[in-house]
């Protein structure tokens, strides 16, 4: 018998239920519709109310839990928000909650007694959140000390406690080892994901209500064709805030997110495939030690919630004109691989955004992924991002700068930005400009690099920047790019170590 869905009997028809752990009981579930968020089946339909409700955008951290999939041959858990996420990603998947982090017997875990002891908690509606993220870290073997813990608590907000005595508590539990008893759930848990391999692609319709899950690339192309109006999803990071913030109904969903060749980084002598699945923080991973730049620039894109859940892919699918990895891309001459039914198209990153909430992109047509190439001989790379707060930030202004360098002089340039137009945009007339200057400015203020930047763009003002300032920090970032490629030093404004 289906369960109501606000009050009305939906109809359901499914090819298998969605089959999930939670807190260490297997579930299945085939009557809860697709645009139905995690949180709101955890707290509506599960009693599991640890789990809040607090910025239903992914900013705050309060709906934190931890998600955790099979990862060659080891489960990889990873902190989510739940406010973001849709309940079908969660298929074949291991979710834990505040209210199963502690020990059967209710004894409590090494990471909720160091916030009890640290008096890590006032009000207590962040703690959960807290929780979870420190104890993804716990699972995952992280040091909780330093960058590491600065980078795993970005996500969390506090407004009453301060996070001096959370850091305490976090840094109270460095160089920790499993507890016996955990190490028998997660063998109970990957026994569940093992059994997870033999289950088909997931596919199913409740009360008019479609998601299906292929799991190869031709089954996405023939789902797309069939329904040209379903919504590609992922991670459903800027998807979910769409629901929830927007109010946007959409009633089909095409998930990518079980297709293998997806997720994969694949590199070669030219450069680096990033398939349309991979999420941020595997991307950041490869990309970053080719473009050191690119790890402290993901290190701030979002937060270990958003990076962990949020695609590559999906992040250029959407095209926000303010979007950090667009102009790193588009200045790294990056090509987009896209797919309609079996008819492939390739198109420059920089031609893919036309104007804004559009991009050159047919019906049925999806990304399958992106091509960076590797900087040729010469070649040199580097990008800055500004923004009000360090972490978890929209930019005022991102510049990005590919430069070509011989006998201290700039030979060729790709130079985009990002904040300066409805799009984001090469700088064309800056990089011819720049052909023939010399590396290291001859004076922090040169009136040719402000006349150029007039000529490439007239930026808008609004709550984040005026347009003054927009102009004034990318001629900054310019001349900080230039600085720091002439005399080999990196220029940083913040005592936190980048994270390669």
């Amino acid at each position: 018998m289906p369960m109501p869905q606000n009050g009305v009997e939906t109809s359901v028809d499914s090819s298998r239920p969605i089959s999930v752990m939670i807190n260490g009981m297997a579930c299945e579930f085939s009557d809860v519709r697709p645009d139905t968020t995690l949180l709101q089946f955890l707290r509506l339909q599960q009693g599991l109310c640890g789990t809040k409700e607090g910025c239903a955008e992914g900013d705050c951290g309060a709906c934190t839990v931890v998600l955790g999939k099979e990862r060659g041959g080891q489960i990889f858990y990873q902190p989510v928000n739940a406010c973001i996420t849709l309940f079908p990603m969660v298929d074949k998947a291991i979710i834990r909650t505040v209210e199963g982090v502690a020990r059967e017997d209710g004894a409590l875990h090494p990471v909720q007694q160091a916030l009890v002891e640290h008096h890590g908690s006032q009000c207590g509606f962040c703690t959960p959140g807290f929780v979870m993220s420190l104890f993804a870290g716990w699972l995952n073997g992280h040091s909780l000390t330093g960058a590491e813990l600065d980078d795993l608590l970005s996500g969390n907000l506090c407004r009453c406690t301060g996070y001096g005595p959370i850091v305490r508590a976090a840094e109270s539990l460095a160089h920790h080892s499993l507890q016996p008893w955990e190490n028998e759930r997660i063998s109970n848990e990957k026994r569940f994901l093992e059994n997870c391999k033999s289950l088909p692609a997931l596919s199913y319709d409740v009360g008019g209500y479609f998601y299906t899950a292929p799991d190869s690339i031709d089954g996405v192309s023939m789902a797309y064709l069939t329904q040209p109006d379903a919504q590609i999803v992922a991670g459903a990071t800027d998807i979910g805030v769409w629901i929830n913030k927007q109010n946007k109904k959409i009633s089909k969903f095409i998930s990518i997110q079980d297709v293998s060749d997806l997720s994969k980084v694949t590199e070669s002598d030219d450069g680096i495939f990033i398939g349309a699945s991979t999420t941020h923080q595997e991307a950041a991973k490869r990309l970053s030690v080719c473009f050191a730049d690119m790890g402290e620039l993901w290190r701030r894109f979002g937060s270990v919630q958003v990076r962990s859940n949020g695609t590559v892919g999906g992040n250029i699918a959407n095209g926000s004109p303010i979007g950090d990895l667009a102009p790193a891309l588009i200045a790294l001459n990056t090509r987009l691989h896209l797919l309609c039914g079996k008819e492939k198209r390739q198109v420059d990153l920089e031609n893919f955004f036309i104007t804004y909430g559009k991009q050159d992109r047919q019906a049925a047509e999806w990304i399958v992924g992106l091509f960076v190439p590797r900087l040729s001989e010469g070649w040199h790379f580097n990008c800055h991002k500004l923004s009000r707060r360090f972490d978890q930030d929209i930019s005022s202004v991102m510049g990005a700068f590919a430069l070509q360098i011989g006998n201290g002089f700039i030979q060729d340039a790709r130079v985009a930005f990002g904040g300066m137009a409805s799009i984001p945009k090469r700088a064309t007339y800056l990089e011819n400009e720049l052909i023939g200057q010399p590396l290291r400015p001859k004076k922090v203020d040169e009136d040719w690099i402000d006349n150029a930047l007039q000529t490439d763009f007239n930026p808008l003002t609004d709550v984040r920047a005026s347009n003054t300032y927009r102009l004034l920090a990318a001629r900054n970032l310019l001349q900080k790019c230039r600085l720091e490629l002439a005399t080999g030093v990196p220029i940083r404004f913040t005592e936190n170590e980048p994270v390669h």
